[in-house]
């Protein structure tokens, strides 16, 4: 998701006013093959990236956290002051690629008109 948002984010030259910040409360150890030739198709190479750990601390100076399917129910709400959101994304782990395609293609739309709102909502710095 962080890739999408990351391309998404360029491609809108929206640098200035969305930062991303990606990691997970128990993160995989890499990123698994499947989703690295997925992902490649869509010309995002993943294949050295490495799945990080977010914190409450990093929870908390954030406006709006989107989890995949998996929440953030370990990490108590309160920690964060801004808008929560799940996905609900099926995790690609263990999937053959043509479900990966599905669920990277769904991903995409969704980070997409997520910042169709976001920046509808956003005064661009002028």
């Amino acid at each position: 998701m962080a890739a999408f948002a990351e391309r998404e984010r360029d491609r809108r030259d929206a640098g200035d006013r969305i930062e991303i910040l990606t990691g997970g409360t128990r993160p995989a150890e890499r990123v698994h093959d499947v989703v690295v030739t997925a992902m490649g198709e869509s010309g995002i190479d993943l294949s050295d990236r490495t799945p990080g750990e977010v914190t409450p601390e990093e929870l908390r100076a954030v406006d709006l956290v989107v989890t995949v399917g998996c929440s953030a129910s370990d990490v108590c709400p309160a920690t964060w002051n801004g808008e929560s959101r799940d996905w609900g994304i099926d995790d690609p782990h263990g999937r053959p690629i043509e479900e990966v395609r599905e669920i990277r293609d769904e991903t995409e739309g969704r980070v997409a008109a997520l910042f169709d709102e976001l920046l509808s909502e956003t005064p661009s710095a002028e």
